[in-house]
This record gives structure tokens, C-alpha cells and sequence, in this order.
């Protein structure tokens, strides 16, 4: 099949492979920015093929696991409400919130509903006139041109019971805050191709540039993952941080022009709390005034929910790259797909049920509250 088989060659893994081997000569730790990766790289083995100087880092790329907890709660406080029919994708519905989950809330009598598109809510609304219908708009910056659209639809087709919970994220604030953070370790970065489809790469030569490390934007498949490892380890052998597109199937520097202006006409740039990692300025989307009328969290006064995390869960230490998912005690045991105590074992973009879905099941227990040893950093700068 054209584009899928070509990129699962054994034989041109086998090349990467020894040409990262050859090219390597002294310890070097890359963090994958986006969970599609990391389950690629972990279903695959491409973690467990590479050189033992070639450390990959789980980033926290789940857009799923990142949508902090009270915001959780209140999807769940509004998808309990009579008068709502609550949307959301699949995703969403086992994560849990401080007592419950989604699910939980649709075995009570809430009108909660699998859709595939934004858009078949704004249909649902458009059926339902007597409903307040809500769709749980989370993600990176991959899904916010389609929940843009779907609002400014609503808006110009003048469906007022149909409203938006917002809960965008966007990368280039995180890998800042991961890279001043005093554990890091990160000294490159595979950064997320379907992200720089729809934004370009205009954001990250600043960043490659300020914190010395190359940034090369990454596909999902074996062979497109093995590329981004190759061009980031030459780099670094170099002495060299610049940004390279190792996906221009999928990627240009400008981005997707259409995409970005309907970005821009309904969001705007805030702070956003960030689930296990806290909070990072100028790292989501809200609402722009124009369309302030569309936000739920408004709309059902939602605002003042405070929550904490159970003590038992690192998920955050996870989506930070600090520990791997075996090295949390309850991985695998109190915590499962069945029984998750956070995001990122339910999410089928989460690093912990990655692990659990391809049994990486080794690895002992890390101490909290551990500073992780650092590798041997670039000693370029």
C-alpha cells in the first residue's frame, strides 16, 4: 500500500540502523514530542534496535493525558446536566476525573455521545433545538482548526445551543518549559509532524537556536521515526542545532494557510494547567471574544472547580520524561486500562499504555522524588 508499506521496510530499517550506529559515539537522549510516536517506537521495538547511546525520552505529547483534571471535572459536571447532550471522542470517556469518568457519568443517565468529527456535533445541535449540545474540544494543535470551524459554523448558521469546551494546547510553550526545567536531560528533539502540518515550523528555529539542541520534525512510521533519529544524532555528533523536516510528505515551513487563519479568527492565545506538569504560560488557546458566546465553561458556570491529583499516580513524572511507565509501582498492577488511575493508561496515545499494550511489563520502581542522573550534556555552548 503506497506510503504505508514503503515506510515499514525491514531492509532500509536495517540501514538507519547501522548508519546511527556508526555515526554514534558517545551518549545522546532524544525525547519524541507526541505520543502517536511513542507508540510506534514502542510497538515496533525501535527503542530496544537502537544503540545503547541513543536514549529515547517519552514527551508529554498525549493531548488526551495532558487535559488537566479540572477540567476533567468539568466536562463531567456539565455532561451530567438534563438539558445537555455532552460530545466528545472516544478517548475521553475513561480518563478519570476526581470520582468518576465519562462513562460513569453515561451509566447514570448523561447524554454522553462518540463523535467522530466536531462537526457531527454542530449536526446534532442543528437536530436537537430543545438541547444544550456540548463538544469537549481538546488537543493539540492538530484538532483546533476543526473545532475552530465548527464554532464559526455554529455562529453563522446562528445555532445558539451549541457550545464548545476548550482545553487546546500547543507545543512550542511545552518544549520550552521541558527544557528549562532543572531534570532535563533532553538534548534533542523529534518533533511532531502532524502538529507542523497544520502549523509550519516557523516556531521552533528560536528554540533550536536558544537552547542548542536540534529539532527535527518526525512522521509516525518505522522508517519515517528511524530518519528523525539519524538526522538528530548527526546533528549532535556535528556540534550542530538547527531544524530539519524529515516528513515534507506531510509538512511545509508555512504550514497549512487556511488552517492557521481559522485559528486565528476564533482563538487566542493563554495560559494553560497542563495535567501532571502544571501550569505553562501562553501554552493553549481560548476562545477570542468574538466567540466568547460558545464557551461552556462559561456558558454552565463551571469555573471554580479545585482539584488534586491521588498521591499513588506519576503520571506527570511520565509525561515529563523523568521516569519510564514501568518505573511507577502501580503500573500494571492498581493501575490498568481496566483500573487507571491517570490518562496516560487510558489514552491510546499514552506512554503507560503503550507499555501495557506491547508488555513492556520490566523495570523496577524509581525513587520519588529522584533526580534523574544526566546524561553526558552537548558541550556545544
Amino acid at each position: 500500500m503506497k506510503y504505508i508499506d514503503e515506510f515499514n521496510d525491514p531492509a532500509l530499517a536495517r540501514r538507519l540502523l547501522d548508519e546511527i550506529r556508526a555515526t554514534v559515539t558517545r551518549p545522546w537522549a532524544l525525547m519524541e514530542v507526541c505520543g502517536g510516536q511513542t507508540h510506534s517506537i514502542i510497538r515496533h521495538g525501535i527503542d530496544q534496535l537502537l544503540p545503547d547511546e541513543v536514549e529515547l525520552i517519552h514527551g508529554p505529547g498525549c493531548p488526551v493525558c495532558v487535559t488537566p483534571l479540572d477540567v476533567i471535572d468539568k466536562a463531567l459536571a456539565v455532561a451530567a446536566r438534563p438539558d445537555v447532550i455532552f460530545c466528545s471522542f472516544g478517548d475521553m470517556l475513561r480518563v478519570p476525573g476526581t470520582d468518576r469518568d465519562l462513562f460513569r457519568v453515561k451509566g447514570e443517565g448523561g447524554d454522553v455521545r462518540v463523535v467522530y468529527s466536531p462537526l457531527d456535533a454542530l449536526e446534532l445541535a442543528r437536530k436537537h433545538p430543545e438541547k444544550q449540545v456540548v463538544f469537549f474540544a481538546i488537543g493539540f494543535e492538530t484538532t483546533a482548526p476543526a473545532n475552530a470551524m465548527a464554532v464559526h459554523q455554529a455562529r453563522r448558521l446562528g445555532l445558539d445551543n451549541f457550545s464548545l469546551l476548550v482545553s487546546h494546547v500547543r507545543v512550542p510553550p511545552a518544549i520550552e518549559a521541558i527544557m528549562t526545567a532543572p531534570e532535563c536531560r533532553v538534548q534533542g528533539f523529534l518533533a511532531a509532524g502532524h502538529v507542523c502540518s497544520v502549523m509550519g515550523t516557523a516556531e521552533y528555529p528560536e528554540l533550536a537556536e536558544r537552547f542548542r539542541v536540534p529539532m527535527v520534525v518526525t512522521g509516525f512510521e518505522p522508517l519515517d521515526i528511524l530518519e528523525g533519529i539519524r538526522r538528530a544524532v548527526h546533528q549532535l555528533e556535528r556540534g550542530e542545532h538547527r531544524v530539519e523536516n524529515a516528513y515534507p510528505r506531510a509538512v511545509r515551513e508555512q504550514g497549512n494557510p487556511a488552517a492557521l487563519r481559522m485559528i486565528e479568527d476564533v482563538f487566542e492565545v493563554t495560559d494553560r494547567n497542563w495535567r501532571g506538569i502544571g501550569p505553562i504560560p501562553a501554552s493553549g488557546w481560548r476562545l477570542a471574544e468574538a466567540y466568547r458566546a460558545y464557551d461552556a465553561e462559561h456558558r454552565f458556570d463551571v469555573t471554580g472547580i479545585r482539584t488534586e491529583e491521588p498521591a499513588v499516580c506519576r503520571a506527570g513524572e511520565v509525561l515529563q520524561g523523568l521516569i519510564k511507565p514501568t518505573e511507577c509501582e502501580a503500573f500494571g498492577t492498581a493501575c490498568t486500562p481496566r483500573t487507571p488511575l491517570g490518562a496516560t493508561m487510558v489514552s491510546s496515545e499514552g506512554a503507560c499504555a503503550a507499555y501495557y499494550l506491547y508488555r513492556r511489563m520490566e523495570g523496577g520502581p524509581a525513587p520519588r522524588g529522584s533526580r534523574i542522573p544526566r546524561k553526558e550534556m552537548n558541550p556545544v555552548g
